[in-house]
C-alpha cells in the first residue's frame, strides 16, 4: 500500500500479487490489485478482479467505487452507475464517489439527476474542485449558461492553475458574448491535458502588442478545418498593419484559401516554412485584435472559389431544374462532440419534396449512408467527387442554399457569403452564441437551435417549414 500511495504502480502490483499468492482469498488485497491494474490502463482486467473480490465480500465500498470507475473508462456507463449506486449505499459521504456517480448519470443523458449528484458532492465537500467543474458542465448542457459560468468561476477560485477549468470558463464567456475575458482565458487551451502541441518557434509570439510594420508574420492553423476557415479572416487585418503575411493551413484547405486577401505566401501544413519574424496561432488572432462582439470582422466574402473550378462543377451539375440545396448531416468522426453535433442522414430526409433539388455534400460516407442514398433518388450525392475544400467551395458557389449541421462546410459557406442554415445540437459551440437566430461571424447564416422536446426531429421540422417558403419565394440567389 505504501508503494501504491507513492505511485510506484509496478512494484505495488508485484507486492499485491505476492500477498495473494500467500492468501488467495484476501478480498481487500484483490481489490487493491484491481485498482492498480485499472490505474495502469487495463480496465477490463480490473473489472474481472473487482468482480472476483466482490464475490468474496460483496460489501466493499472501495471495490464498488473503483469497479464503477473502470466500467466508466470502458464507456459501460449504465453498469458503472449500478456499481456507484451500490457503493453510495455503503459510503454516502464520499465526495469523489458522489461526483463520479454524477459523471455516469451525465453520460447517460440524465442531466438533472447528474446535477443533483454534483450538488450532493459539494454539500459533502464544499471545496471539491471536480464537483464544481462537472456541475458547470452539466449546467452548460442544460443551457443554463450563467449558472454554469458561476460554477466554473468557483472551481477556478479554488484551483487557479487548473487549465481545463480556465479553458471551459473561456468557452462559456465566449458563448455569453464576453469576448474581452473569453479571448484572454482561451490561451489556457495549450495547457489542457490532451491538447495539441504548441508550436515553440524561436521567433516571438505576436499577440497584438508590438508594431509589426515591415516584419513577416506567420499565421498558423492549430485546430480543425472550421476554425481555420473562421479565423483566416484576420489575415488582411494583419497585412493592414504593414506586415507581410505567411499563412500555414491544412493541406485540404489550401485550394480554398488561394484567393484570400492579404496573404503573401500560402503554405500547406507539413511543408517547409519560409523565414519569418513573428508568429501567431489563428485562434489567438481575436485576442491580438482585442475583438469585441461589436467589432467582429464580418465582411464577407473573404474567401472566393476559383473561377475555373466553378466552371468545371457547373458543367458537372448541368442545368438547374429548381433551386439547389446542399446537405451535410455529419461532422468529423474524430471530434469528441461529433455524436452530439451530427444529426445523421435519416434526420434530414423529411426535407425531400420541399421543391428543391437536394445535393449531398457529405464526405466519408458510412456504409449505412451509401445504402440509404442509393435507395433515395431524390438526393444527389457528390461527396465522393469532392477532392478538397476548393471543390467544395466551387459547388457551394453554384447552390442557392446549404443546410448543414455544425461542420466546416457551415464555415466555408459563410466565408463565401452563401446562404447557409446551420442546425445546432444541444451542445452548440460557443461561436454560435446563445439564444441568437443569426451569427455575428457569418451574416448569411441562419441558425436553427436544438428542440429540447423533439431533438433533431423538431429542428428539421422547422427547417422544412422554412425551406418550403424559401422555394416558394424563389430562394435568395445571392445575398446583397
Amino acid at each position: 500500500m505504501t508503494l501504491h500511495q507513492a505511485g510506484a504502480l509496478p512494484a505495488a502490483e508485484s507486492a499485491y500479487r505476492a500477498v495473494l499468492a500467500a492468501s488467495p482469498r484476501h478480498a481487500p488485497t484483490m481489490t487493491l490489485l484491481a485498482t492498480v491494474i485499472a490505474q495502469n490502463g487495463q480496465p477490463e482486467e480490473a473489472v474481472r478482479l473487482f468482480d472476483a473480490s466482490l464475490k468474496l465480500d460483496r460489501n466493499q465500498e472501495l471495490a464498488l467505487f473503483n469497479r464503477g470507475n473502470a466500467l466508466f473508462a470502458l464507456k459501460r456507463h449504465a453498469e458503472a452507475l449500478a456499481s456507484y449506486n451500490r457503493a453510495v449505499a455503503l459510503w454516502p459521504g464520499h465526495a469523489p464517489l458522489l461526483n463520479n456517480r454524477g459523471n455516469a448519470l451525465f453520460a447517460l443523458g440524465r442531466k438533472l439527476e447528474a446535477l443533483a449528484a454534483f450538488d450532493r458532492a459539494i454539500a459533502v465537500a464544499p471545496d471539491y474542485v471536480d464537483a464544481h467543474f462537472n456541475r458547470g458542465n452539466v449546467l452548460r448542457a442544460l443551457d443554463r449558461m450563467t449558472e454554469g459560468l458561476a460554477s466554473f468561476d468557483r472551481a477556478a477560485a479554488l484551483d487557479p492553475d487548473r487549465a481545463d477549468v480556465q479553458f471551459d470558463r473561456a468557452v462559456l464567456r465566449l458563448r455569453l458574448g464576453d469576448y474581452a475575458e473569453g479571448w484572454r482565458l482561451a490561451e489556457w487551451r495549450w495547457l489542457v491535458p490532451g491538447a495539441g502541441p504548441r508550436r515553440n518557434f524561436a521567433q516571438g509570439l505576436w499577440l497584438g502588442e508590438a508594431d509589426i510594420a515591415g516584419q513577416t508574420v506567420l499565421l498558423h492553423a492549430e485546430q480543425g478545418y472550421g476554425d481555420s476557415i473562421m479565423f483566416c479572416r484576420y489575415a488582411p487585418l494583419v497585412a493592414a498593419r504593414g506586415a507581410r503575411v505567411i499563412l500555414e493551413a491544412q493541406r485540404a484547405l489550401v485550394p480554398a484559401l488561394t484567393r484570400l486577401a492579404g496573404v503573401a505566401h500560402l503554405v500547406a501544413a507539413g511543408d517547409a516554412l519560409p523565414p519569418f519574424d513573428r508568429h501567431c496561432p489563428l485562434m489567438s488572432l481575436p485576442l491580438a485584435f482585442r475583438t469585441a462582439l461589436e467589432t467582429v470582422p464580418r465582411q464577407v466574402p473573404y474567401l472566393r472559389a476559383a473561377p475555373e473550378s466553378v466552371r468545371h462543377w457547373a458543367e458537372r451539375l448541368g442545368p438547374a431544374r429548381s433551386l439547389r440545396v446542399g446537405l451535410v448531416w455529419a461532422g468529423n468522426k474524430l471530434n469528441t462532440l461529433d455524436d452530439q453535433r451530427s444529426a445523421g442522414l435519416p434526420a434530414l430526409l423529411p426535407l425531400l419534396g420541399c421543391g428543391a433539388e437536394l445535393i449531398a455534400l457529405q464526405k466519408d460516407l458510412s456504409p449505412a449512408d451509401r445504402t440509404l442514398l442509393a435507395a433515395t433518388p431524390g438526393v444527389r450525392s457528390l461527396g465522393d467527387e469532392l477532392r478538397d475544400f476548393g471543390d467544395t467551395a466551387a459547388v457551394l458557389d453554384l447552390l442557392d442554399l446549404v443546410v448543414t449541421v455544425d461542420t466546416s462546410v457551415a464555415h466555408l459557406a459563410g466565408a463565401l457569403r452563401r446562404p447557409v442554415w446551420v442546425l445546432l445540437s444541444a451542445a452548440a459551440d460557443w461561436r454560435w452564441l446563445a439564444g441568437e437566430a443569426d451569427a455575428p461571424w457569418y451574416p448569411t447564416a441562419r441558425l436553427f437551435r436544438w428542440d429540447p422536446a423533439r431533438g433533431w426531429a423538431g429542428v428539421v421540422a422547422r427547417v422544412k417549414t422554412a425551406l418550403v417558403a424559401f422555394c416558394r419565394d424563389g430562394g435568395s440567389r445571392r445575398p446583397g
